[in-house]
């Protein structure tokens, strides 16, 4: 590998590794669940320093980039950062922080922060970080699929067009009058303009092109990191890579994030990167109300919803507040209400296509009855191809031709 022959040169120097470099490297685990308990997740852990100086370790390990004399001196050390490996890997750490990729903060009672010790020290991702993490899921999950220019989506809407297709046609009734004033003269130049008849028009096609306002609807019930599947993690960097291909390419259109598990809670995009598995249950109804409600405050042409799951709806809220569960099958009640919910979206003309993460027989059909009822799309796919799946079928949705 080329990469891995260019790394060669930091024989005895990895300190001196580029920071967007050592980023690539380690984005898996910035993003991923290894610093939660699968079997006891708790939603708001936070990385710690001492978890990204695993991380750095364990990436130039993997890469056999460390040299063959640090790598001795640190297996026969009691603790690897006490080592000459150890210094450079904090090296790399605090160039980081200097690169504005990380921030480091500090937990201490009084919340003011302070010194510290590395185990007590957090990180956070920055801005900077969050769009590099984007991009570079964005490249790896579209390759060489291409761009797609801003604001290509369908529409069952139809208008005169913002960008022209070069064809003409003779008008016909219904047609939008993008009338091709050369052509249609010269279909009368030789009768006069006062003898001019609707079979004489000539219009130039065009395309509408259509904004669309986005909700990523993201389950985060313990399903989604049991039976020894990570299944979260592809759904972040789907996410973010969603968010980047938007905001740089789509310029015109919005997307936003949910997160839903017991309940259901907006994020930011940069919060959705270091987001953890939540409590257990899957309050798809909850997630779909919140969604709503994001999108009923958006001024588009398309509203939709991509919804990433794994399981049944288990959960749902009580007009008092109150968690109602069921983790076995689909409950009738929890299943009503979050149909009912599906309705309220096709009558708000809002659309949900749904990526599942699994099979089961009657998940297949409860998704398969959300798909209909709005008009959307159902994929069923693995964690492993989930991000071509929603990201072409975003970019793949080309404008609509207006005669």
């Amino acid at each position: 590998m080329a990469r891995l022959t260019r790394y060669s040169k930091f024989e005895g120097e990895l300190d001196q590794l580029d920071s967007s470099e050592l980023m690539q490297m380690i984005q898996e685990a910035l993003l991923g669940q290894g610093m939660n308990d699968p079997y006891d997740p708790d939603p708001n852990t936070r990385p710690s320093m001492d978890d990204l100086f695993d991380a750095i370790l364990e990436a130039l390990a993997e890469r056999n980039m460390i040299p063959e004399d640090l790598l001795m001196e640190a297996m026969q050390s009691e603790d690897v950062r006490e080592t000459k490996l150890g210094e450079q890997i904090q090296t790399l750490m605090d160039r980081l922080q200097q690169d504005g990729f990380i921030r480091k903060e500090f937990d201490d009672e009084d919340g003011q922060g302070g010194q510290g010790q590395s185990g007590e020290s957090k990180f956070q991702l920055t801005d900077k970080s969050i769009d590099f993490l984007g991009y570079k899921s964005l490249r790896d999950l579209m390759g060489g699929l291409g761009r797609s220019s801003a604001g290509a989506h369908d529409t069952r809407e139809y208008a005169s067009g913002v960008e022209m297709t070069g064809e003409l046609k003779s008008y016909e009734f219904g047609d939008t009058l993008n009338l091709d004033t050369t052509a249609t003269l010269g279909n009368v130049m030789g009768k006069g303009v006062e003898n001019l008849q609707e079979s004489d028009l000539v219009i130039r096609q065009a395309e509408y092109n259509s904004s669309a306002a986005t909700i990523v609807l993201l389950d985060c019930s313990h399903s989604m990191i049991l039976y020894g599947e990570d299944r979260f993690t592809p759904a972040k960097q789907v996410a973010l890579a969603l968010a980047h291909l938007i905001r740089t390419q789509y310029p015109g259109d919005t997307v936003k994030f949910v997160l839903f598990h017991d309940s259901a809670e907006e994020v930011t995009v940069s919060k959705l990167a270091q987001a953890q598995i939540g409590p257990y249950h899957t309050n798809t109804a909850g997630g779909l109300r919140l969604a709503q409600q994001l999108l009923k405050r958006e001024n588009k042409d398309m509203k939709q919803i991509v919804m990433i799951t794994d399981g049944k709806p288990s959960a749902l809220t009580l007009p008092d507040g109150r968690i109602y569960k069921n983790a076995y099958g689909l409950d009738p009640y929890v299943l009503g209400a979050t149909l009912r919910e599906v309705a309220n979206c096709r009558r708000s003309g809002i659309q949900v296509n749904t990526f599942m993460l699994a099979r089961d027989p009657d998940l297949v059909g409860f998704v398969r009855r959300v798909s209909e009822m709005t008009r959307g799309k159902a994929y069923f796919t693995t964690p492993q191809n989930i991000g071509q799946y929603v990201l072409m079928d975003f970019v793949t949705n080309k404008t609509k031709l207006v005669n």
